[in-house]
């Protein structure tokens, strides 16, 4: 492929990343018009947003031992096929029983495009290029919200809820011939072998082990610990005048963060140096939210400072593991990792805000991000530690 049009693979592979966050922002954004859609659904609809991350927590790892196997771009274009297929099916309407089987099989759609996109980037990127372009990567998810806040909702109120599933079917179908249409050099296919239960076993000891491989999937549960679970619990506490533009603001300030710092700090710093400094930033905007409780301003901050971490936490999967089957390991445990900190974050602050209070929640937090930080200046002296052993 040229040097000079990686950009093409890239910004299409960024496009099909963000309809894989639209598998969340579907529901999340418009969930007031699923509880209409589906009535009868009661407390269970919460199910319809959460049971999507099941598959994460449970097969991460495996997936990407399979996207290893069967080759990263076609489990892209599975993942994305399979969740074209699964929007349509949506969009004719269904139960809720039969939606929330549905949401179980886009869980899968999901996790197969979350594990082989940023591995493809990887491949197709130059070098010079890859960090940015994985940090670039690392905004998906932010600007999938912000395009169904400001798309998704009109659509479902002139149309119907139904023809946002259909919208959604469309831009997964066109993502499947988009990244049809260029055919980077597959790396040679993994070693066969090591699909039985025993062997997937071991591979799952291997990576959980290895400082290399678990690296970024360790920072990456304590980020998103901490990120979800605050854009959930913090509104409260902000003054009701600055409440929605707040709230608002914080996914598109991090996303922000993460393309103008964020890039301008790997010119200087490495990419583990990056994410240290997003984590203590952080860190230090949560003590700043002790002293000032709700302040918009220091939301803001806060959610700048996370964007350090979300941009750079991607990039340094191809850092450090060099081959595309090592890089789809670390993906799918990363995956893992960040579907299990969206799901425990939320109701274990909850139980400390019931218990604790305010302070107790933000202290919490304060810690996590901390723990982060630390955690990876030990997995970075644990890599010395093997390099020199090598």
């Amino acid at each position: 492929m040229s040097r000079t049009q990686w950009y093409w693979p890239v910004v299409v592979i960024w496009l099909a990343g963000i309809g894989a966050a639209g598998q969340f922002a579907k529901i999340s954004v418009t969930f007031d018009q699923i509880g209409l859609l589906y009535p009868e659904a009661g407390a269970s609809l919460g199910f319809a947003l959460s049971i999507l991350g099941t598959a994460g927590i449970l097969l991460g790892v495996v997936s990407g031992v399979l996207a290893s196997r069967i080759g990263i771009r076609r489990t892209l274009i599975g993942g994305l096929a399979l969740s074209a297929v699964v929007s349509l099916v949506q969009a004719l309407g269904l139960s809720f029983d039969a939606f929330l089987v549905s949401r179980v099989v886009e869980g899968l759609a999901h996790l197969a495009i979350v594990v082989a996109a940023p591995a493809l980037i990887a491949r197709v990127a130059p070098e010079e290029k890859r960090a940015f372009s994985l940090t670039l990567w690392g905004t998906f998810f932010g600007v999938a919200f912000a395009l169904f806040a400001w798309a998704g909702r009109p659509l479902v109120a002139s149309y119907g809820v139904q023809a946002m599933f259909l919208a959604h079917a469309i831009w997964m179908a066109g993502s499947v011939v988009a990244v049809s249409l260029f055919k980077p050099p597959e790396d040679a296919p993994s070693a066969p072998g090591g699909l039985s239960v025993g062997g997937l076993l071991k591979r799952h000891w291997e990576i959980y082990r290895s400082p290399f491989l678990n690296a970024a999937a360790v920072g990456w549960l304590f980020y998103t610990f901490c990120f979800v679970s605050l854009l959930t619990l913090i509104p409260p506490f902000i003054a009701p005048e600055w409440r929605t533009f707040t709230v608002g603001a914080m996914p598109f300030m991090s996303m922000v963060s993460s393309m103008t710092l964020g890039v301008w700090l790997l010119r200087y710093l490495s990419v583990l140096q990056v994410i240290v400094c997003g984590f203590l930033a952080s860190a230090g905007a949560a003590a700043m939210l002790l002293i000032l409780p709700g302040a918009p301003l220091v939301c803001l901050i806060f959610a700048g400072a996370l964007g350090l971490i979300q941009g750079a936490s991607f990039a340094l999967v191809p850092v450090l593991n060099e081959t595309a089957a090592d890089r789809a390991d670390a993906n799918g445990v990363f995956a893992q990792a960040g579907n299990l900190g969206n799901t425990i974050g939320t109701p274990v602050l909850l139980g400390v805000l019931a218990v604790s209070g305010y302070c107790g929640m933000i202290v919490v937090i304060l810690a996590a991000l901390l723990a982060g930080a630390f955690a990876h200046l030990g997995l970075a002296r644990a890599r010395a530690r093997k390099s020199v052993i090598r």
